[in-house]
């Protein structure tokens, strides 16, 4: 018989420690397997941890479902090339002790430890997860053109080789956390929009993952979670971009076992999106004011501080030329950054608007840290953006 998840909260064990997470959102029409969801498929996920450990645990999410999940079977591997995955290393996955789960709508299950060796931060996990019945709309995370995700017809849990997995996905499917057993520490969540999230970046190399090498490089190895999503708001949900930062700091910062640091980087939509034409996507599009953001800036400070998690701001990127970009949404931004680095409220700061800047024009991305679109940085850019954080912070 298959174990039935409660509609319970995760909860933080000092045995276990997130060693990766993703931002989960709501089902859309973009180009992904969200809103079909799977049916007899294997859906074969890569990841990178953050950190290593001895044990890992999986945790599979149905945050917006609308039925219940029934995972029939689910198994952990060490990735080798593309879906491949390292002979030898392939171990089933149990849910108090069965084979197969059943996770309520909104509710989520954590899978029991399995024993793998070896792993440390930067090591890929491929997590396989098989769906005999159809599932319905897919509780996700939408990355990009990464190939993170892999597809086959039919039960390929044990599958070794990745020839069955011919189709491929920028995003993670029902996939809320991967968790081990750590070697001490706490961890540090980077939460915030697609600049952390790492658009136009390539695997590895967002500036959480390059904060992380930072740290271990300077003997303080601590993992760095993403909890970017790509469009989101701290103010308000979208259909699109997922709710609302204010609505998910609980579940992907301060649930995260192990969190002792949250890095806040998110405002520029919140302020940009009201400059440009409504679309399904940014739909409600209320104007913000400074005073707005900044009450829900302290807002997460507050709740943050609750479970006793230090806050790091992180000032507004500069975005001039940018589709977003208005003289009145740079007043905004320039209003909100002078009270990030002056008014105190934050544990740190971490002026990641300076380090980016045109010398030349403050209020561009200088050239060299400009992926083209004057809103995203670049390789060089998210580089610079983790250099930027004083280690000494977190």
């Amino acid at each position: 018989m298959p174990a039935t998840a409660r509609q319970t909260p995760p909860v933080a064990a000092p045995a276990w420690r997130t060693a990766w997470m993703t931002a989960l959102q709501q089902p859309n029409a973009n180009q992904n397997w969200s809103k079909q969801g799977f049916a007899n498929q294997s859906v074969r996920q890569v990841i990178r941890l953050s950190s290593g450990g001895s044990d890992v645990r999986i945790r599979i999410s149905n945050q917006y479902g609308v039925q219940p999940l029934k995972l029939a079977g689910a198994t952990v591997a060490k990735a080798a090339k593309g879906a491949a995955v390292v002979s030898g290393s392939v171990r089933p996955v149990r849910f108090g002790g069965a084979e197969s789960v059943s996770i309520p709508a909104g509710g989520q299950v954590v899978g029991d430890a399995v024993a793998l060796s070896g792993l440390t931060s930067g090591s890929q996990l491929a997590i396989t997860l098989y769906f005999a019945r159809a599932t319905g709309p897919a509780t996700f995370h939408e990355f990009g053109a990464t190939g993170a995700s892999y597809r086959a017809a039919g039960d390929k849990l044990m599958e070794t080789s990745g020839t069955a997995y011919r189709e491929t996905s920028g995003g993670w499917y029902f996939l809320a956390g991967v968790d081990v057993t750590p070697t001490g520490g706490g961890s540090v969540v980077a939460f915030g929009d697609s600049i952390t999230n790492g658009y136009t970046s390539a695997p590895g190399t967002r500036y959480p993952d390059l904060l992380a090498a930072r740290l271990s490089a300077a003997g303080r190895p601590m993992p760095v979670l993403n909890a970017g999503l790509g469009g989101n708001r701290l103010l308000t949900d979208s259909a699109c971009y997922g709710e609302k930062g204010l609505a998910r700091f609980h579940r992907d910062v301060l649930d995260q076992p192990g969190t002792t640091t949250a890095m806040v980087l998110i405002g520029i939509n919140d302020l940009g999106y009201p400059e440009i034409a409504a679309t399904s996507c940014t739909t409600p599009n209320p104007a913000i004011t400074p005073a707005q953001l900044i009450a829900g800036y302290r807002t997460l400070i507050e709740d943050a501080h609750s479970r006793g998690i230090r806050v790091v701001g992180v000032t507004l990127t500069p975005f001039r030329g940018a589709s977003v970009y208005t003289a009145h949404s740079a007043q905004l931004r320039t209003a909100v950054n002078a009270w990030i680095t002056t008014s105190g409220e934050f544990d740190a700061v971490a002026d990641f608007a300076s380090a980016l800047a045109d010398p030349a024009d403050p209020t561009r991305l200088a050239p060299k840290y400009d992926s083209g679109d004057h809103l995203h940085p670049n390789a060089a850019g998210y580089r610079v953006m983790a250099d930027a954080v004083d280690l000494k912070t977190l």
